[in-house]
Protein backbone atom coordinates (compact mmCIF):
# COMPACT_ATOMS: atom_id res chain seq x y z
CA UNK A 1 0.00 0.00 0.00
CA UNK A 2 2.82 2.38 0.88
CA UNK A 3 4.50 1.68 -2.47
CA UNK A 4 1.29 2.33 -4.43
CA UNK A 5 0.82 5.62 -2.56
CA UNK A 6 4.33 6.73 -3.50
CA UNK A 7 3.66 5.70 -7.08
CA UNK A 8 0.49 7.84 -7.18
CA UNK A 9 2.33 10.86 -5.71
CA UNK A 10 5.22 10.47 -8.12
CA UNK A 11 2.91 10.17 -11.08
CA UNK A 12 1.00 13.27 -9.98
CA UNK A 13 4.20 15.32 -9.93
CA UNK A 14 5.31 14.04 -13.32
CA UNK A 15 1.90 14.64 -14.90
CA UNK A 16 1.68 18.12 -13.45
CA UNK A 17 5.08 18.94 -14.89
CA UNK A 18 4.25 17.50 -18.28
CA UNK A 19 0.82 19.02 -18.84
CA UNK A 20 0.63 21.91 -16.41
CA UNK A 21 1.68 24.40 -19.07
CA UNK A 22 -1.63 23.93 -20.84
CA UNK A 23 -3.62 25.18 -17.87
CA UNK A 24 -6.78 23.76 -16.35
CA UNK A 25 -7.07 20.88 -13.86
CA UNK A 26 -5.10 17.73 -14.53
CA UNK A 27 -7.61 14.91 -14.18
CA UNK A 28 -4.93 12.32 -13.40
CA UNK A 29 -3.91 14.18 -10.22
CA UNK A 30 -7.38 14.16 -8.67
CA UNK A 31 -7.78 11.43 -6.09
CA UNK A 32 -11.52 11.02 -6.49
CA UNK A 33 -11.44 10.93 -10.31
CA UNK A 34 -12.23 7.59 -11.98
CA UNK A 35 -9.98 6.51 -14.84
CA UNK A 36 -9.43 3.30 -16.84
CA UNK A 37 -7.34 0.88 -14.81
CA UNK A 38 -5.53 -0.46 -17.88
CA UNK A 39 -4.28 2.97 -18.90
CA UNK A 40 -3.22 3.88 -15.35
CA UNK A 41 -1.53 0.53 -14.89
CA UNK A 42 0.46 0.81 -18.10
CA UNK A 43 1.65 4.34 -17.34
CA UNK A 44 2.51 3.61 -13.71
CA UNK A 45 4.31 0.43 -14.61
CA UNK A 46 6.28 2.16 -17.34
CA UNK A 47 7.25 5.09 -15.10
CA UNK A 48 8.03 3.01 -12.03
CA UNK A 49 9.31 -0.36 -13.14
CA UNK A 50 10.62 -2.40 -10.13
CA UNK A 51 14.35 -2.23 -9.54
CA UNK A 52 16.34 -4.95 -7.92
CA UNK A 53 19.90 -5.32 -6.91
CA UNK A 54 20.82 -6.36 -10.45
CA UNK A 55 21.48 -3.83 -13.25
CA UNK A 56 18.38 -2.67 -15.11
CA UNK A 57 17.91 -4.02 -18.62
CA UNK A 58 15.77 -3.03 -21.62
CA UNK A 59 13.47 -5.68 -22.92
CA UNK A 60 11.09 -5.78 -25.82
CA UNK A 61 8.25 -5.56 -23.31
CA UNK A 62 9.67 -2.32 -21.87
CA UNK A 63 10.11 -0.88 -25.39
CA UNK A 64 6.51 -1.66 -26.16
CA UNK A 65 5.41 -0.06 -22.91
CA UNK A 66 7.49 3.06 -23.67
CA UNK A 67 5.89 3.32 -27.10
CA UNK A 68 2.43 2.97 -25.56
CA UNK A 69 3.32 5.58 -22.95
CA UNK A 70 4.40 8.18 -25.50
CA UNK A 71 1.39 7.39 -27.65
CA UNK A 72 -0.90 8.03 -24.69
CA UNK A 73 0.96 11.24 -23.82
CA UNK A 74 0.62 12.49 -27.40
CA UNK A 75 -3.10 11.78 -27.39
CA UNK A 76 -3.53 13.52 -24.05
CA UNK A 77 -1.50 16.54 -25.18
CA UNK A 78 -3.47 16.71 -28.40
CA UNK A 79 -6.76 16.79 -26.54
CA UNK A 80 -5.40 19.42 -24.16
CA UNK A 81 -4.29 21.65 -27.03
CA UNK A 82 -7.71 21.31 -28.63
CA UNK A 83 -9.27 22.36 -25.34
CA UNK A 84 -7.12 25.50 -25.30
CA UNK A 85 -7.93 26.57 -28.84
CA UNK A 86 -9.77 29.88 -29.07
CA UNK A 87 -11.55 31.89 -31.71
CA UNK A 88 -9.62 34.74 -33.30
CA UNK A 89 -11.00 38.22 -32.58
CA UNK A 90 -13.71 39.24 -35.00
CA UNK A 91 -11.56 41.65 -37.06
CA UNK A 92 -9.00 38.92 -37.75
CA UNK A 93 -11.63 36.40 -38.75
CA UNK A 94 -13.74 38.75 -40.80
CA UNK A 95 -13.92 38.28 -44.55
CA UNK A 96 -13.40 42.03 -44.89
CA UNK A 97 -9.72 41.49 -44.25
CA UNK A 98 -9.11 40.14 -47.72
CA UNK A 99 -7.96 42.57 -50.38
CA UNK A 100 -7.58 40.06 -53.15
CA UNK A 101 -5.15 37.78 -51.32
CA UNK A 102 -3.69 40.47 -49.03
CA UNK A 103 -4.44 41.71 -45.53
CA UNK A 104 -5.44 45.35 -45.00
CA UNK A 105 -2.88 47.96 -44.03
CA UNK A 106 -4.52 48.69 -40.66
CA UNK A 107 -6.45 46.61 -38.16
CA UNK A 108 -8.68 48.25 -35.53
CA UNK A 109 -7.72 48.29 -31.88
CA UNK A 110 -9.28 45.61 -29.70
CA UNK A 111 -10.35 48.34 -27.27
CA UNK A 112 -11.65 50.65 -30.00
CA UNK A 113 -11.10 54.38 -29.89
CA UNK A 114 -9.77 54.78 -33.47
CA UNK A 115 -11.29 55.39 -36.87
CA UNK A 116 -9.82 54.00 -40.10
CA UNK A 117 -10.01 55.53 -43.56
CA UNK A 118 -10.91 53.94 -45.89
CA UNK A 119 -13.10 51.61 -43.80
CA UNK A 120 -12.34 47.90 -44.03
CA UNK A 121 -15.55 47.10 -45.88
CA UNK A 122 -14.41 49.26 -48.81
CA UNK A 123 -11.17 47.35 -49.29
CA UNK A 124 -12.47 44.14 -50.85
CA UNK A 125 -11.78 44.86 -54.49
CA UNK A 126 -8.63 46.98 -54.43
CA UNK A 127 -6.46 46.32 -57.45
CA UNK A 128 -3.61 48.35 -58.97
CA UNK A 129 -5.41 48.18 -62.34
CA UNK A 130 -8.72 49.72 -61.24
CA UNK A 131 -9.70 53.21 -62.37
CA UNK A 132 -9.18 55.97 -59.82
CA UNK A 133 -11.53 58.56 -58.39
CA UNK A 134 -10.35 61.49 -56.31
CA UNK A 135 -6.78 61.76 -57.63
CA UNK A 136 -6.74 65.52 -58.13
CA UNK A 137 -3.64 67.30 -56.76
CA UNK A 138 -5.36 70.63 -57.47
CA UNK A 139 -7.71 69.90 -54.55
CA UNK A 140 -4.92 69.20 -52.08
CA UNK A 141 -5.49 72.21 -49.83
CA UNK A 142 -3.42 72.67 -46.69
CA UNK A 143 -5.46 73.56 -43.62
CA UNK A 144 -4.78 76.73 -41.65
CA UNK A 145 -4.11 76.36 -37.98
CA UNK A 146 -5.62 79.75 -37.17
CA UNK A 147 -7.24 81.58 -40.04
CA UNK A 148 -7.54 84.86 -38.11
CA UNK A 149 -4.09 84.90 -36.54
CA UNK A 150 -2.69 87.45 -38.99
CA UNK A 151 -5.59 89.91 -38.98
CA UNK A 152 -3.80 92.22 -36.57
CA UNK A 153 -0.63 92.14 -38.68
CA UNK A 154 -2.53 92.80 -41.93
CA UNK A 155 -5.11 95.40 -40.85
CA UNK A 156 -3.74 97.09 -37.73
CA UNK A 157 0.03 97.46 -37.83
CA UNK A 158 0.05 99.53 -40.99
CA UNK A 159 -2.67 101.86 -39.65
CA UNK A 160 -3.00 104.14 -36.72
CA UNK A 161 -4.64 102.20 -33.89
CA UNK A 162 -4.88 101.87 -30.12
CA UNK A 163 -4.71 98.92 -27.75
CA UNK A 164 -6.30 98.60 -24.31
CA UNK A 165 -6.00 96.15 -21.42
CA UNK A 166 -8.23 95.14 -18.53
CA UNK A 167 -8.87 92.28 -16.12
CA UNK A 168 -12.44 91.05 -16.10
CA UNK A 169 -13.66 89.33 -12.90
CA UNK A 170 -15.05 86.37 -14.84
CA UNK A 171 -13.15 86.39 -18.15
CA UNK A 172 -9.69 87.22 -16.82
CA UNK A 173 -7.15 89.31 -18.80
CA UNK A 174 -8.48 91.17 -21.84
CA UNK A 175 -6.46 92.83 -24.60
CA UNK A 176 -8.44 95.01 -27.01
CA UNK A 177 -7.18 96.57 -30.25
CA UNK A 178 -9.16 99.22 -32.16
CA UNK A 179 -8.40 100.58 -35.62
CA UNK A 180 -10.21 103.36 -37.48
CA UNK A 181 -10.54 102.74 -41.21
CA UNK A 182 -11.31 106.21 -42.52
CA UNK A 183 -11.85 105.20 -46.14
CA UNK A 184 -14.68 102.89 -45.15
CA UNK A 185 -15.90 104.88 -42.16
CA UNK A 186 -15.81 101.92 -39.83
CA UNK A 187 -14.02 100.53 -36.78
CA UNK A 188 -12.17 97.22 -36.80
CA UNK A 189 -11.89 95.58 -33.37
CA UNK A 190 -10.11 92.54 -31.93
CA UNK A 191 -10.84 91.30 -28.40
CA UNK A 192 -8.42 88.72 -26.99
CA UNK A 193 -9.66 86.45 -24.20
CA UNK A 194 -8.42 83.22 -22.65
CA UNK A 195 -10.70 81.01 -24.72
CA UNK A 196 -10.40 82.79 -28.06
CA UNK A 197 -10.04 86.05 -29.94
CA UNK A 198 -13.09 87.81 -31.36
CA UNK A 199 -12.87 90.02 -34.43
CA UNK A 200 -15.45 92.35 -35.89
CA UNK A 201 -16.07 95.55 -37.82
CA UNK A 202 -18.62 98.23 -36.88
CA UNK A 203 -19.87 101.14 -38.90
CA UNK A 204 -19.54 104.50 -37.17
CA UNK A 205 -23.16 105.19 -38.05
CA UNK A 206 -24.15 102.76 -35.29
CA UNK A 207 -22.90 105.18 -32.63
CA UNK A 208 -23.86 108.74 -31.77
CA UNK A 209 -20.31 109.48 -30.69
CA UNK A 210 -17.01 107.68 -30.91
CA UNK A 211 -17.60 104.52 -28.81
CA UNK A 212 -15.48 103.70 -25.78
CA UNK A 213 -13.28 100.63 -25.42
CA UNK A 214 -15.79 99.10 -22.99
CA UNK A 215 -18.66 99.60 -25.42
CA UNK A 216 -16.75 98.01 -28.27
CA UNK A 217 -15.70 95.06 -26.12
CA UNK A 218 -19.30 94.45 -25.08
CA UNK A 219 -20.34 94.60 -28.72
CA UNK A 220 -18.09 91.63 -29.39
CA UNK A 221 -18.81 89.72 -26.17
CA UNK A 222 -21.78 90.40 -23.95
CA UNK A 223 -20.06 88.61 -21.05
CA UNK A 224 -17.62 91.49 -20.55
CA UNK A 225 -18.32 93.18 -17.20
CA UNK A 226 -15.37 95.56 -16.74
CA UNK A 227 -16.12 99.25 -16.34
CA UNK A 228 -12.93 100.61 -17.91
CA UNK A 229 -9.82 99.71 -19.87
CA UNK A 230 -6.25 100.93 -19.45
CA UNK A 231 -4.55 102.49 -22.48
CA UNK A 232 -1.41 100.74 -23.73
CA UNK A 233 1.32 103.34 -24.27
CA UNK A 234 4.32 101.04 -24.74
CA UNK A 235 5.91 101.82 -28.11
CA UNK A 236 6.76 98.19 -28.90
CA UNK A 237 3.32 96.87 -27.97
CA UNK A 238 2.50 95.93 -31.60
CA UNK A 239 5.41 93.50 -31.60
CA UNK A 240 4.19 91.80 -28.45
CA UNK A 241 0.60 91.65 -29.65
CA UNK A 242 1.60 90.25 -33.03
CA UNK A 243 3.70 87.59 -31.32
CA UNK A 244 0.71 86.52 -29.21
CA UNK A 245 -1.75 86.48 -32.10
CA UNK A 246 0.56 84.37 -34.25
CA UNK A 247 1.83 81.99 -31.57
CA UNK A 248 -0.17 79.16 -33.15
CA UNK A 249 1.14 79.84 -36.63
CA UNK A 250 4.10 77.69 -37.62
CA UNK A 251 5.70 76.82 -40.92
CA UNK A 252 7.69 73.94 -39.41
CA UNK A 253 6.51 70.36 -38.94
CA UNK A 254 8.06 67.12 -37.70
CA UNK A 255 6.71 63.63 -38.31
CA UNK A 256 7.80 60.16 -37.28
CA UNK A 257 8.56 57.44 -39.83
CA UNK A 258 8.27 53.80 -38.78
CA UNK A 259 9.52 50.83 -40.79
CA UNK A 260 7.36 47.69 -40.34
CA UNK A 261 8.68 44.41 -41.73
CA UNK A 262 6.75 41.24 -42.47
CA UNK A 263 5.51 39.53 -39.28
CA UNK A 264 6.12 42.49 -36.95
CA UNK A 265 3.17 43.26 -34.71
CA UNK A 266 4.77 44.78 -31.60
CA UNK A 267 6.23 48.16 -30.83
CA UNK A 268 9.54 46.59 -29.80
CA UNK A 269 9.92 44.78 -33.14
CA UNK A 270 9.10 47.84 -35.21
CA UNK A 271 11.41 50.18 -33.27
CA UNK A 272 14.28 47.66 -33.35
CA UNK A 273 14.65 47.63 -37.14
CA UNK A 274 18.08 48.76 -38.27
CA UNK A 275 18.43 47.56 -41.82
CA UNK A 276 16.64 49.51 -44.55
CA UNK A 277 15.47 47.67 -47.64
CA UNK A 278 16.00 49.16 -51.08
CA UNK A 279 12.25 49.69 -51.40
CA UNK A 280 12.13 51.58 -48.10
CA UNK A 281 15.01 53.84 -49.15
CA UNK A 282 13.21 54.49 -52.42
CA UNK A 283 10.11 55.49 -50.46
CA UNK A 284 12.14 57.85 -48.26
CA UNK A 285 13.47 59.53 -51.39
CA UNK A 286 9.86 60.33 -52.33
CA UNK A 287 9.34 62.09 -49.00
CA UNK A 288 12.48 64.21 -49.11
CA UNK A 289 16.26 64.33 -49.16
CA UNK A 290 18.64 62.53 -46.84
CA UNK A 291 20.68 65.24 -45.09
CA UNK A 292 23.67 65.15 -42.76
CA UNK A 293 22.68 66.44 -39.33
CA UNK A 294 26.12 67.76 -38.46
CA UNK A 295 25.98 71.49 -39.14
CA UNK A 296 22.47 71.36 -40.62
CA UNK A 297 20.97 74.88 -40.65
CA UNK A 298 17.32 74.20 -41.55
CA UNK A 299 14.48 73.22 -39.22
CA UNK A 300 15.84 70.27 -37.27
CA UNK A 301 12.72 69.11 -35.41
CA UNK A 302 14.53 68.51 -32.12
CA UNK A 303 17.44 66.55 -33.64
CA UNK A 304 21.00 67.27 -32.53
CA UNK A 305 23.01 69.03 -35.24
CA UNK A 306 26.14 69.54 -33.16
CA UNK A 307 27.18 66.41 -31.28
CA UNK A 308 25.58 63.55 -33.22
CA UNK A 309 23.50 62.34 -30.29
CA UNK A 310 20.45 61.71 -32.51
CA UNK A 311 22.22 59.97 -35.38
CA UNK A 312 24.09 61.21 -38.42
CA UNK A 313 21.33 61.43 -41.02
CA UNK A 314 17.73 62.48 -41.33
CA UNK A 315 15.15 63.08 -44.06
CA UNK A 316 14.21 66.72 -44.67
CA UNK A 317 12.11 68.53 -47.25
CA UNK A 318 10.53 71.89 -48.05
CA UNK A 319 6.92 71.91 -49.18
CA UNK A 320 4.75 74.90 -50.09
CA UNK A 321 6.72 77.29 -47.90
CA UNK A 322 6.97 74.84 -45.00
CA UNK A 323 9.96 72.94 -43.66
CA UNK A 324 9.43 69.31 -42.63
CA UNK A 325 11.82 67.10 -40.67
CA UNK A 326 11.17 63.36 -40.52
CA UNK A 327 12.19 61.33 -37.48
CA UNK A 328 13.06 58.10 -39.31
CA UNK A 329 13.28 55.29 -36.76
CA UNK A 330 16.04 53.41 -38.58
CA UNK A 331 18.24 56.53 -38.65
CA UNK A 332 17.86 57.34 -34.93
CA UNK A 333 20.34 55.84 -32.41
CA UNK A 334 19.94 52.13 -31.71
CA UNK A 335 20.61 50.81 -28.18
CA UNK A 336 21.63 47.15 -28.14
CA UNK A 337 20.53 46.38 -24.59
CA UNK A 338 17.24 48.31 -24.73
CA UNK A 339 14.34 46.35 -26.29
CA UNK A 340 12.08 49.41 -26.04
CA UNK A 341 14.57 51.64 -27.92
CA UNK A 342 13.82 54.70 -25.82
CA UNK A 343 16.29 56.84 -27.75
CA UNK A 344 14.12 56.36 -30.81
CA UNK A 345 10.80 56.59 -29.05
CA UNK A 346 11.91 59.80 -27.35
CA UNK A 347 11.45 61.53 -30.70
CA UNK A 348 8.80 59.47 -32.49
CA UNK A 349 6.69 59.08 -29.34
CA UNK A 350 6.60 62.86 -28.98
CA UNK A 351 5.41 63.43 -32.53
CA UNK A 352 1.71 63.92 -33.12
CA UNK A 353 1.55 62.17 -36.50
CA UNK A 354 3.65 59.26 -37.76
CA UNK A 355 4.07 57.63 -41.15
CA UNK A 356 4.31 53.82 -41.30
CA UNK A 357 5.91 52.07 -44.27
CA UNK A 358 5.07 48.37 -44.53
CA UNK A 359 7.58 46.07 -46.16
CA UNK A 360 5.25 43.08 -46.36
CA UNK A 361 1.62 42.15 -45.79
CA UNK A 362 1.51 42.43 -42.00
CA UNK A 363 -1.23 44.87 -40.85
CA UNK A 364 -0.47 47.75 -38.51
CA UNK A 365 -2.43 47.76 -35.24
CA UNK A 366 -3.89 51.15 -34.34
CA UNK A 367 -2.65 51.20 -30.76
CA UNK A 368 0.62 49.26 -31.11
CA UNK A 369 2.76 52.36 -30.39
CA UNK A 370 2.10 53.51 -26.84
CA UNK A 371 2.20 57.30 -26.65
CA UNK A 372 0.09 60.13 -25.27
CA UNK A 373 1.06 62.36 -28.19
CA UNK A 374 0.74 60.16 -31.27
CA UNK A 375 -2.83 60.62 -32.45
CA UNK A 376 -2.65 59.69 -36.13
CA UNK A 377 -0.86 57.18 -38.36
CA UNK A 378 -0.63 57.31 -42.14
CA UNK A 379 0.22 53.81 -43.39
CA UNK A 380 1.75 53.11 -46.80
CA UNK A 381 2.34 49.74 -48.44
CA UNK A 382 4.05 49.06 -51.74
CA UNK A 383 1.87 46.97 -54.07
CA UNK A 384 3.46 45.24 -57.03
CA UNK A 385 1.61 45.94 -60.26
CA UNK A 386 1.01 43.45 -63.03
CA UNK A 387 3.93 42.72 -65.35
CA UNK A 388 2.41 44.51 -68.34
CA UNK A 389 1.83 47.63 -66.27
CA UNK A 390 5.32 47.59 -64.78
CA UNK A 391 6.62 49.42 -61.71
CA UNK A 392 4.91 49.56 -58.33
CA UNK A 393 1.94 51.30 -56.78
CA UNK A 394 1.51 52.52 -53.22
CA UNK A 395 -1.56 51.80 -51.16
CA UNK A 396 -2.49 54.30 -48.44
CA UNK A 397 -4.67 54.10 -45.33
CA UNK A 398 -5.11 56.41 -42.32
CA UNK A 399 -6.08 55.83 -38.72
CA UNK A 400 -6.57 58.36 -35.94
CA UNK A 401 -8.05 58.57 -32.48
CA UNK A 402 -11.79 58.92 -32.45
CA UNK A 403 -11.77 62.53 -31.19
CA UNK A 404 -9.63 63.68 -34.14
CA UNK A 405 -11.88 65.28 -36.79
CA UNK A 406 -11.59 64.00 -40.39
CA UNK A 407 -9.19 65.91 -42.62
CA UNK A 408 -8.28 66.11 -46.29
CA UNK A 409 -7.24 65.50 -48.89
CA UNK A 410 -9.70 62.68 -49.56
CA UNK A 411 -8.11 59.28 -50.09
CA UNK A 412 -8.78 58.21 -53.69
CA UNK A 413 -10.93 55.20 -54.54
CA UNK A 414 -9.19 52.77 -54.76
CA UNK A 415 -6.51 54.09 -52.36
CA UNK A 416 -3.61 53.56 -54.76
CA UNK A 417 -0.94 55.87 -56.17
CA UNK A 418 1.07 54.95 -59.24
CA UNK A 419 2.86 58.28 -59.67
CA UNK A 420 5.53 58.99 -56.99
CA UNK A 421 5.08 62.76 -57.41
CA UNK A 422 1.34 62.50 -56.77
CA UNK A 423 2.05 60.29 -53.77
CA UNK A 424 4.47 62.88 -52.35
CA UNK A 425 1.97 65.71 -52.87
CA UNK A 426 -0.78 63.70 -51.21
CA UNK A 427 1.27 62.42 -48.24
CA UNK A 428 2.84 65.75 -47.28
CA UNK A 429 -0.51 67.53 -47.46
CA UNK A 430 -2.19 64.72 -45.53
CA UNK A 431 0.48 64.75 -42.80
CA UNK A 432 0.28 68.51 -42.29
CA UNK A 433 -3.51 68.50 -42.19
CA UNK A 434 -3.44 65.51 -39.83
CA UNK A 435 -1.36 67.40 -37.27
CA UNK A 436 -3.53 70.51 -37.50
CA UNK A 437 -6.65 68.37 -37.08
CA UNK A 438 -5.13 66.50 -34.12
CA UNK A 439 -4.86 69.78 -32.21
CA UNK A 440 -8.67 69.71 -32.01
CA UNK A 441 -8.61 66.45 -30.05
CA UNK A 442 -9.60 66.69 -26.42
CA UNK A 443 -6.12 66.27 -24.97
CA UNK A 444 -4.49 68.90 -27.15
CA UNK A 445 -7.43 71.28 -26.86
CA UNK A 446 -7.03 71.22 -23.09
CA UNK A 447 -3.29 71.85 -23.31
CA UNK A 448 -3.78 74.56 -25.92
CA UNK A 449 -6.26 76.39 -23.73
CA UNK A 450 -3.75 76.35 -20.90
CA UNK A 451 -1.06 77.62 -23.26
CA UNK A 452 -3.20 80.47 -24.49
CA UNK A 453 -4.27 81.44 -20.98
CA UNK A 454 -0.68 81.62 -19.76
CA UNK A 455 0.52 83.55 -22.81
CA UNK A 456 -2.35 86.05 -22.56
CA UNK A 457 -1.68 86.58 -18.87
CA UNK A 458 1.98 87.19 -19.67
CA UNK A 459 1.08 89.61 -22.48
CA UNK A 460 -1.27 91.56 -20.23
CA UNK A 461 1.32 91.85 -17.47
CA UNK A 462 4.00 92.88 -19.95
CA UNK A 463 1.86 95.58 -21.53
CA UNK A 464 0.75 96.85 -18.12
CA UNK A 465 4.24 97.13 -16.63
CA UNK A 466 5.83 98.57 -19.79
CA UNK A 467 3.09 101.17 -20.15
CA UNK A 468 3.46 102.23 -16.53
CA UNK A 469 7.21 102.55 -16.99
CA UNK A 470 6.58 104.61 -20.11
CA UNK A 471 4.35 106.94 -18.09
CA UNK A 472 7.08 107.32 -15.46
CA UNK A 473 5.48 105.29 -12.67
CA UNK A 474 8.31 104.87 -10.11
CA UNK A 475 6.62 101.92 -8.39
CA UNK A 476 7.34 99.61 -11.32
CA UNK A 477 10.95 99.03 -12.23
CA UNK A 478 11.93 98.29 -15.80
CA UNK A 479 12.43 94.57 -16.42
CA UNK A 480 14.03 92.74 -19.35
CA UNK A 481 11.66 91.39 -22.00
CA UNK A 482 9.90 88.25 -20.81
CA UNK A 483 10.75 84.83 -22.21
CA UNK A 484 7.38 84.86 -23.90
CA UNK A 485 8.26 88.09 -25.73
CA UNK A 486 11.67 86.90 -26.84
CA UNK A 487 10.51 83.45 -27.91
CA UNK A 488 7.46 84.62 -29.77
CA UNK A 489 9.19 87.48 -31.54
CA UNK A 490 11.90 85.13 -32.75
CA UNK A 491 9.29 82.92 -34.39
CA UNK A 492 6.94 80.21 -33.30
CA UNK A 493 8.33 76.77 -32.66
CA UNK A 494 4.98 75.07 -32.71
CA UNK A 495 2.32 74.15 -30.18
CA UNK A 496 4.51 72.05 -27.89
CA UNK A 497 7.17 74.73 -27.62
CA UNK A 498 4.53 77.39 -26.90
CA UNK A 499 3.17 75.23 -24.11
CA UNK A 500 6.63 74.84 -22.56
CA UNK A 501 7.25 78.57 -22.94
CA UNK A 502 3.96 79.38 -21.25
CA UNK A 503 4.79 77.19 -18.27
CA UNK A 504 8.23 78.79 -17.92
CA UNK A 505 6.72 82.28 -18.24
CA UNK A 506 4.22 81.56 -15.47
CA UNK A 507 7.05 80.38 -13.24
CA UNK A 508 9.11 83.47 -14.08
CA UNK A 509 6.16 85.78 -13.36
CA UNK A 510 5.82 84.46 -9.80
CA UNK A 511 9.51 85.06 -9.17
CA UNK A 512 9.61 88.62 -10.55
CA UNK A 513 6.46 89.62 -8.69
CA UNK A 514 7.89 88.30 -5.44
CA UNK A 515 4.99 85.97 -4.79
CA UNK A 516 6.00 83.28 -2.28
CA UNK A 517 5.55 79.75 -3.56
CA UNK A 518 3.67 77.22 -1.53
CA UNK A 519 5.56 73.98 -1.72
CA UNK A 520 2.57 71.71 -1.38
CA UNK A 521 0.36 73.65 -3.74
CA UNK A 522 2.97 74.13 -6.40
CA UNK A 523 4.06 70.54 -6.11
CA UNK A 524 0.57 69.31 -6.76
CA UNK A 525 0.12 71.77 -9.62
CA UNK A 526 3.41 70.68 -11.18
CA UNK A 527 2.36 67.06 -10.86
CA UNK A 528 -0.90 67.91 -12.60
CA UNK A 529 0.90 69.68 -15.44
CA UNK A 530 3.35 66.81 -15.80
CA UNK A 531 0.52 64.30 -15.76
CA UNK A 532 -1.24 66.13 -18.59
CA UNK A 533 1.93 66.73 -20.57
CA UNK A 534 3.99 63.62 -20.10
CA UNK A 535 3.97 60.53 -22.27
CA UNK A 536 3.75 56.97 -21.01
CA UNK A 537 6.46 55.24 -18.99
CA UNK A 538 7.52 53.12 -21.94
CA UNK A 539 9.70 55.78 -23.39
CA UNK A 540 7.92 59.00 -24.30
CA UNK A 541 9.67 61.98 -22.73
CA UNK A 542 7.87 64.67 -20.77
CA UNK A 543 7.26 68.06 -22.28
CA UNK A 544 9.57 69.71 -19.82
CA UNK A 545 12.33 67.37 -20.91
CA UNK A 546 12.01 68.69 -24.46
CA UNK A 547 12.87 72.20 -23.42
CA UNK A 548 16.62 71.72 -23.78
CA UNK A 549 18.47 74.31 -25.89
CA UNK A 550 19.10 71.72 -28.59
CA UNK A 551 15.46 70.86 -29.16
CA UNK A 552 14.24 73.46 -31.66
CA UNK A 553 15.65 76.18 -33.85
Amino acid sequence: MEREKRNDMSFSRKRSFTFGAYGGVDKFTCGDETRPESVEGNILEALHSPTTGSKPFISSTNNQRDAELFEIIMKLQGSRIDEQRCEFPLPLKSQLLKIGADLPLILPSKLGGYWIDPPLEKLRDVSPTLSHHGLDPESYDIMERDGEAKIYHEFFRSRYHHSFIAVDPSLGPLVLSVCLEDEENKLRVILRMKECSLHGTFSLSLFNNMPSAVELAKRLCDKVTVSKFEVVSYLKAPDLITAFDEHRVSSNFKFGVLYQKEGQFTEEDILSNNEESEKFREFLSILGDVVQLQGFTGFRGGLDVCHGQTGNEAVFTSFNGREIMFHVATKLPYTEADPQQLQRKRHIGNDIVALVYQDGQTPFLCDVIKSHFLHCFVVVRRVQREEKAGGAAYQVSVTAREDVPPFGPIIPDPPLFKDPLQLREFLLTKLINAEISCYKAEQFSRLELRTRSSLLESLHNELFSRSRCMMGDPSIAAAPPSENTRGASEGSGGFIENFKRAIRVRSHSFETLGVPRKNAGNSSQKQKVDKDAESDSSGTAELKDQASPQEET
